[in-house]
């Protein structure tokens, strides 16, 4: 076998993104045991700058061993048991992803839907809620990287904060690269991935259970589903107690104290202006070349754009030569959206106007 050489791409799709080199350093450093004192100390810093970018004071908020799919599952097995009711909110295919593991987990899905491309209506979901009280959870995706949509909240959330049904969301692709704030916004349980703009390599789901979810765990009557995700075993060892449960993956939570680092050295809210301003300039940029866009206008997710090449554009055939011949990646359509867009991710370090003049210098050798 050769020596791995894997090429330097501009990684512009939904992710992942390229690693600060920090990070790279990071992970490339001794490994200690995952029941070291120092790792132990590295733990509670992880979790501890966790909660600053969640915006949240939740105990419960960690990493979990596992990409972004992972924390999917941890949530919905946790929370829900057979018998329950789910109202699950879909516009792509990560609310569709969501229906389908509480479904697994027995439980009665309600379905609130929106067009693909289209955000969903609170109040709708709220007229949902209201007919179904005895909803055990409500689910929804706060960033759909399918369609590259940025879904409204925050009434749902307010709604939700004086009852009993639990509020779940999906922040996969908004944390650290849009607003996002869990104790003010009413959330009881969300995840994320390390992959996104937290620019750190895919192998963690940063979650976080509020004191709603956790009481709901204590009171389950049935045993969680997975023994791999079960917070009653993970609370032991990510707690005080520190039981072993599953050897961490040691190189990757270093990867992500680091990028936690430089997140916080940067500032939360100068991050988000930042990838703001980068999906404004490409915006730009590709209205000038004929680009149109999926997503509906006033609800543009930032750190990922879904595009609409001109008419007469071999939209996947362009697609591919991006990455051949310059090693740039963007994202193909998923879905009804599959060889019609484009989803252009801008996140972590990619999300910044000279990365973005990049791929619009590629883009002119088409046009």
């Amino acid at each position: 076998m050769d020596e791995l050489k894997p090429p330097q791409r501009l990684l512009l799709g939904p992710g992942p993104c390229n690693v600060p080199y920090r990070v790279l350093r990071a992970m490339s450093t001794p490994l200690v045991g995952h029941l070291d004192p120092l790792f132990m100390k590295m733990m509670d810093e992880v979790c501890q700058m966790l909660r600053q970018v969640f915006k949240t004071e939740n105990q419960m908020t960690f990493p979990v061993s596992g990409t972004g799919s992972a924390g999917m599952e941890a949530t919905f097995v946790n929370l829900l048991e057979p018998g329950d009711t789910a109202v699950v909110c879909l516009n792509g295919v990560f609310g569709t992803r969501m229906a389908d593991v509480a479904e697994r987990c027995g439980a009665k899905v309600i379905k609130v839907e929106a067009e693909w491309g289209q955000p969903l209506d609170q109040g709708k979901i709220i007229e949902t809620l209201k007919a179904h009280p005895e909803a055990k959870l409500c689910a929804i995706v706060y960033a759909e990287t399918s369609t590259g949509i940025l879904q409204p909240i925050q009434e749902i959330g307010e709604y939700l904060k004086d009852k009993d049904t639990l509020f779940l969301v999906d922040a996969v692709t908004a944390l650290a690269g849009v607003k996002l704030e869990l104790d003010a916004w009413g959330i009881d349980a969300c995840y994320s991935g390390t992959q996104k703009c937290l620019a750190v390599p895919p192998g963690l789901a940063p979650v976080s259970f509020g004191p709603k979810a956790i009481e709901v765990l204590k009171n389950r009557k049935t045993k969680v589903q997975s023994w791999y995700l079960d917070l009653t075993m993970l609370m032991k060892y990510w707690g005080s107690e520190r039981l072993y449960h599953h050897t961490a993956p040691i190189t990757m939570i270093y990867g992500l104290r680091e990028g936690l680092r430089i997140i916080l050295e940067e500032g939360l809210d100068e991050r988000i202006a930042r990838h703001a301003a980068a999906a404004g300039h490409l915006a730009k940029g590709l209205t000038e070349m004929g680009f149109g866009f999926w997503a509906a206008e006033g609800y543009r997710l930032p750190p990922l754009t879904s595009a609409i090449p001109p008419q007469g554009w071999d939209v996947e055939g362009i697609r591919k030569k991006l990455l051949a011949d310059y090693d740039i990646e963007v994202g193909g359509g998923l879905g009804p959206a599959a060889g019609k867009i484009w989803r252009i991710g801008l996140m972590g370090e990619n999300a910044c106007v000279q990365k973005v003049a990049v791929l619009l210098r590629a883009l002119q050798d088409f046009a």
